[in-house]
């Protein structure tokens, strides 16, 4: 939480846990702001901006009112509730009830009305111990586990709308997560590589410092060689079977435990369950992880749209023209190793590792 808002140049006076809250302490001209950036910190289910007094009933209403006075339209209706921890001269039903009773009595040329069901508005006091908090808005969070209680990945990243939306999945549940871009430069282009950049940098958003460099990894000589030796059909297959071997090894340069790709059932050629099988095997350090596995494009989409990562995927760029016009959809397995044979893979990898650099994703910098 600390970091994201340093990122974002918003430093709170404190931050103090308590159970089962965490409590930011900031002037109430950021309060908004920091909310904002907190629903990007996985782990957190919401964010409520509050007026922070005391537990004195007297002091409760002064800020509710405070609250109502700014924020209750014109013949609108509104709810209060109330959410107490320890003990007070006083239960919830109490607060709730003549909270209430003096919006209505300060407020009556708005004409507002009470509806417990289907408010307008709702009015929140939590009370604990011998503070209170009041608040009338509550931002959704991402809910999750907080990036870095479960195992680092390495994510196959496009640029496209699957691969980051696969990305932004596995960190949801807590797996800080390198992003490596295959490169099939001159059988793609610039924008191509632009587009995986920035849709890293929108993923580091949500990373809370994790994510601070994405591995470039030239591809294109790799693709002309399967072009030459291997059939047509399954040049998809083997080029695939390649990237998991050049992630397992990055990952294990990472110390990362499994390696994330964008890929759905039957969402390309190469995604039948036929081929994922085929391509599959060529993974023997690390297991592949497939959040999108059951997904259609619609439920993909609107995951990119939400996470900022759809405008930057659907930005023109070259496809990969060394795509064959007739893939093969149904590949065996002993067929695409068969055909393999003809491939000196470890060698294909070694070249493509050795020329592979990282790029800062902060600074825009090229570390060799």
């Amino acid at each position: 939480m600390k970091y994201t808002l340093r990122m974002q140049n918003l430093r709170p006076s404190a931050v103090v846990r308590a159970r089962g809250r965490i409590y930011v302490r900031a002037p109430g001209s950021k309060a908004q702001e920091i909310a904002k950036a907190l629903t990007k910190v996985f782990g957190i289910s919401s964010v409520s901006p509050a007026n922070q007094t005391t537990s004195d009933l007297n002091d409760v209403y002064q800020t509710a009112l405070e609250i109502a006075k700014n924020i209750l339209p014109q013949e609108s209706t509104f709810a209060v509730r109330c959410h107490r921890v320890g003990i007070h001269p006083y239960n919830s039903q109490d607060v709730c009830r003549n909270v209430g009773e003096k919006i209505l009595e300060n407020f009556k040329i708005r004409r507002l009305r009470v509806n417990l069901t289907h408010p307008d508005v709702t009015i929140t006091a939590e009370i604990r111990d011998k503070e209170a908090y009041v608040y009338a808005e509550s931002l959704p969070g991402q809910g999750g586990f907080p990036l870095g209680t479960q195992a680092k990945t390495v994510c196959l990243l496009s640029g496209g709308i699957d691969s980051p939306v696969a990305c932004w999945l596995t960190m949801k549940r807590g797996s800080p997560t390198v992003p490596i871009y295959v490169d099939n430069t001159p059988y793609t282009d610039e924008r191509t590589t632009l587009r995986a950049v920035e849709t890293a940098k929108k993923l580091q958003d949500w990373s809370a410092g994790h994510m601070n460099k994405i591995y470039i990894v030239p591809n294109g000589e790799n693709i002309r060689t399967i072009q030459e030796k291997a059939p047509a059909r399954f040049a998809c297959l083997l080029c695939k079977r390649l990237m998991y071997q050049i992630a397992e090894r990055i990952a294990e340069t990472e110390k990362a435990f499994g390696i994330v790709t964008g890929e759905a059932i039957g969402e390309q050629a190469s995604q039948t369950m036929h081929n994922l099988y085929a391509i599959d095997e060529a993974a023997t350090l690390f297991p592949i992880h497939r959040p999108l596995l059951g997904f259609d494009k619609l439920e993909t989409e609107a995951i990119a749209k939400k996470i900022g990562t759809f405008e930057i995927s659907i930005r023109k760029a070259k496809g990969c023209s060394a795509a064959p016009s007739m893939p093969a959809t149904q590949a065996r397995l002993s067929a695409v190793k068969a055909a393999e044979t003809n491939l000196d893979m470890t060698a294909m990898v070694e070249s493509a590792l050795l020329k592979t650099h990282t790029l800062n994703l902060s600074k825009q910098e090229d570390d060799v």
